[in-house]
Protein backbone atom coordinates (compact mmCIF):
# COMPACT_ATOMS: atom_id res chain seq x y z
CA UNK A 1 0.00 0.00 0.00
CA UNK A 2 1.31 3.41 -1.33
CA UNK A 3 2.54 5.62 2.09
CA UNK A 4 0.64 8.21 0.29
CA UNK A 5 -2.63 7.36 0.60
CA UNK A 6 -4.54 8.68 2.99
CA UNK A 7 -6.37 5.69 4.97
CA UNK A 8 -9.97 5.64 5.73
CA UNK A 9 -10.94 6.01 9.68
CA UNK A 10 -12.37 2.57 9.45
CA UNK A 11 -9.41 1.03 7.92
CA UNK A 12 -7.36 2.82 10.58
CA UNK A 13 -9.54 1.67 13.87
CA UNK A 14 -9.06 -1.82 11.72
CA UNK A 15 -5.15 -1.54 11.85
CA UNK A 16 -5.04 -0.62 15.47
CA UNK A 17 -7.07 -3.69 16.86
CA UNK A 18 -4.93 -5.85 14.38
CA UNK A 19 -2.04 -4.47 16.54
CA UNK A 20 -3.36 -4.44 19.93
CA UNK A 21 -4.05 -8.39 19.52
CA UNK A 22 -1.82 -10.26 22.02
CA UNK A 23 -0.94 -14.13 20.81
CA UNK A 24 1.14 -16.70 22.08
CA UNK A 25 4.73 -17.01 22.41
CA UNK A 26 5.24 -20.02 19.94
CA UNK A 27 3.89 -17.83 17.20
CA UNK A 28 6.07 -15.24 15.32
CA UNK A 29 3.72 -12.58 13.32
CA UNK A 30 5.33 -10.26 11.12
CA UNK A 31 4.14 -8.09 8.63
CA UNK A 32 4.43 -9.46 4.93
CA UNK A 33 3.49 -7.78 1.57
CA UNK A 34 -0.47 -7.88 0.72
CA UNK A 35 -1.92 -8.78 -2.52
CA UNK A 36 -1.92 -5.69 -4.60
CA UNK A 37 -5.25 -6.40 -6.78
CA UNK A 38 -7.75 -7.34 -4.14
CA UNK A 39 -8.76 -4.20 -2.84
CA UNK A 40 -7.23 -0.67 -2.43
CA UNK A 41 -6.39 -1.21 1.39
CA UNK A 42 -4.76 -4.18 2.55
CA UNK A 43 -2.25 -5.69 5.04
CA UNK A 44 -1.46 -8.91 5.53
CA UNK A 45 0.48 -10.91 8.37
CA UNK A 46 2.93 -14.10 7.91
CA UNK A 47 2.61 -16.52 10.78
CA UNK A 48 5.12 -19.34 11.93
CA UNK A 49 5.02 -21.98 14.91
CA UNK A 50 8.08 -22.76 16.03
CA UNK A 51 8.93 -25.35 18.93
CA UNK A 52 13.08 -25.72 19.71
CA UNK A 53 13.58 -24.55 16.17
CA UNK A 54 10.86 -26.39 14.63
CA UNK A 55 8.50 -25.28 11.99
CA UNK A 56 5.17 -26.66 13.21
CA UNK A 57 2.53 -24.38 10.94
CA UNK A 58 2.59 -21.27 9.14
CA UNK A 59 -0.39 -19.33 8.11
CA UNK A 60 -0.80 -15.95 6.66
CA UNK A 61 -3.84 -13.82 7.75
CA UNK A 62 -5.00 -10.49 5.00
CA UNK A 63 -7.35 -7.99 5.41
CA UNK A 64 -8.97 -6.39 2.79
CA UNK A 65 -10.80 -2.83 2.90
CA UNK A 66 -12.77 -1.44 -0.23
CA UNK A 67 -14.59 2.01 1.56
CA UNK A 68 -17.08 1.14 -1.63
CA UNK A 69 -18.09 -1.78 -0.35
CA UNK A 70 -18.28 -5.47 -2.63
CA UNK A 71 -21.12 -7.34 -3.51
CA UNK A 72 -19.21 -10.65 -2.72
CA UNK A 73 -18.02 -9.59 0.23
CA UNK A 74 -21.52 -8.24 1.88
CA UNK A 75 -19.58 -5.78 3.43
CA UNK A 76 -16.02 -3.21 2.96
CA UNK A 77 -14.07 -5.51 4.66
CA UNK A 78 -12.89 -8.88 3.95
CA UNK A 79 -10.27 -11.21 6.07
CA UNK A 80 -8.51 -14.08 3.48
CA UNK A 81 -6.33 -17.14 5.41
CA UNK A 82 -4.43 -19.35 4.35
CA UNK A 83 -2.19 -22.38 7.09
CA UNK A 84 -0.37 -25.24 6.55
CA UNK A 85 0.82 -27.84 8.67
CA UNK A 86 2.59 -31.19 8.20
CA UNK A 87 0.37 -34.11 10.41
CA UNK A 88 1.42 -37.41 11.76
CA UNK A 89 0.60 -39.90 8.91
CA UNK A 90 -2.52 -41.75 11.62
CA UNK A 91 -4.13 -37.94 11.63
CA UNK A 92 -3.36 -37.17 8.10
CA UNK A 93 -4.84 -39.86 6.85
CA UNK A 94 -8.23 -39.42 8.10
CA UNK A 95 -11.01 -39.25 5.96
CA UNK A 96 -13.12 -36.41 8.01
CA UNK A 97 -9.95 -34.04 9.15
CA UNK A 98 -11.56 -30.90 5.98
CA UNK A 99 -14.75 -31.49 8.26
CA UNK A 100 -12.37 -31.56 11.59
CA UNK A 101 -9.81 -28.30 9.92
CA UNK A 102 -13.16 -26.19 9.19
CA UNK A 103 -15.01 -26.89 12.57
CA UNK A 104 -11.68 -25.47 14.01
CA UNK A 105 -12.39 -22.41 12.26
CA UNK A 106 -16.11 -22.11 13.10
CA UNK A 107 -15.23 -22.91 16.80
CA UNK A 108 -12.59 -20.79 17.27
CA UNK A 109 -14.66 -17.52 15.44
CA UNK A 110 -17.16 -18.58 18.12
CA UNK A 111 -15.36 -18.79 20.67
CA UNK A 112 -13.82 -15.34 20.28
CA UNK A 113 -17.20 -13.48 19.37
CA UNK A 114 -15.84 -12.74 16.12
CA UNK A 115 -18.81 -11.42 14.48
CA UNK A 116 -18.81 -12.51 10.67
CA UNK A 117 -20.85 -13.47 7.23
CA UNK A 118 -20.52 -15.24 3.86
CA UNK A 119 -17.62 -17.60 5.09
CA UNK A 120 -16.21 -20.21 2.84
CA UNK A 121 -13.35 -22.26 2.02
CA UNK A 122 -11.43 -25.49 1.21
CA UNK A 123 -8.96 -27.73 3.10
CA UNK A 124 -7.01 -29.83 1.49
CA UNK A 125 -4.63 -32.88 2.24
CA UNK A 126 -1.40 -33.64 0.84
CA UNK A 127 0.10 -36.34 0.47
CA UNK A 128 4.35 -36.55 -0.82
CA UNK A 129 6.00 -39.20 -1.40
CA UNK A 130 9.56 -38.96 -2.30
CA UNK A 131 11.68 -40.53 -5.21
CA UNK A 132 15.61 -41.06 -6.87
CA UNK A 133 17.93 -38.99 -5.01
CA UNK A 134 14.94 -38.11 -1.99
CA UNK A 135 14.18 -41.30 -1.48
CA UNK A 136 15.47 -41.14 2.30
CA UNK A 137 12.58 -38.81 3.12
CA UNK A 138 9.66 -40.19 5.11
CA UNK A 139 6.23 -40.02 3.40
CA UNK A 140 4.44 -36.38 4.19
CA UNK A 141 1.33 -35.20 4.86
CA UNK A 142 -0.04 -31.61 5.40
CA UNK A 143 -2.80 -30.44 5.96
CA UNK A 144 -4.03 -26.59 3.90
CA UNK A 145 -6.76 -24.65 5.35
CA UNK A 146 -7.85 -21.81 3.02
CA UNK A 147 -10.52 -19.67 3.91
CA UNK A 148 -12.04 -15.93 3.74
CA UNK A 149 -14.92 -14.44 5.97
CA UNK A 150 -16.82 -11.11 6.04
CA UNK A 151 -16.18 -8.99 9.65
CA UNK A 152 -19.11 -7.30 11.19
CA UNK A 153 -17.09 -3.74 12.05
CA UNK A 154 -14.08 -2.25 12.47
CA UNK A 155 -12.15 -4.28 15.30
CA UNK A 156 -10.50 -6.69 13.93
CA UNK A 157 -8.74 -7.89 17.07
CA UNK A 158 -11.19 -11.04 17.63
CA UNK A 159 -10.73 -12.17 14.42
CA UNK A 160 -6.97 -12.14 14.63
CA UNK A 161 -6.82 -13.98 18.45
CA UNK A 162 -9.52 -16.37 16.52
CA UNK A 163 -7.16 -17.29 13.97
CA UNK A 164 -4.11 -17.49 15.42
CA UNK A 165 -5.35 -20.29 17.88
CA UNK A 166 -6.65 -21.97 14.95
CA UNK A 167 -2.56 -21.87 13.76
CA UNK A 168 -2.16 -22.81 16.72
CA UNK A 169 -4.60 -25.59 16.95
CA UNK A 170 -2.94 -26.81 13.27
CA UNK A 171 0.74 -27.07 15.05
CA UNK A 172 -0.70 -29.36 17.64
CA UNK A 173 -0.43 -26.69 20.53
CA UNK A 174 -3.49 -26.96 23.13
CA UNK A 175 -5.50 -24.42 23.45
CA UNK A 176 -4.31 -21.56 26.17
CA UNK A 177 -7.17 -20.17 28.41
CA UNK A 178 -6.98 -16.50 29.59
CA UNK A 179 -4.65 -16.32 32.67
CA UNK A 180 -2.91 -19.68 31.87
CA UNK A 181 1.08 -19.87 30.64
CA UNK A 182 2.07 -23.28 29.34
CA UNK A 183 5.23 -24.54 30.00
CA UNK A 184 7.64 -25.69 27.38
CA UNK A 185 6.72 -28.67 25.38
CA UNK A 186 8.66 -31.11 22.97
CA UNK A 187 7.14 -32.52 20.13
CA UNK A 188 8.47 -35.97 19.37
CA UNK A 189 10.36 -36.15 15.92
CA UNK A 190 9.14 -38.15 13.00
CA UNK A 191 12.30 -40.39 12.43
CA UNK A 192 10.56 -42.31 9.84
Amino acid sequence: MSPDLQLPADFKEALAGLRAAPHRSELTLTEVPAPVRLAPFRVALGAEVLVEGEELATGRFILLHDPNGSDLWGGTFRIITYIRAQLEPDIGNDSLLGNVAWAWLVESLEEHRAQYNNAGGTATRILSESYGSLASRPDAIDIELRASWTPQGRDMSAHLDAWVDIVCTFAGLPPVPDGVTLLPQRRPRNNG
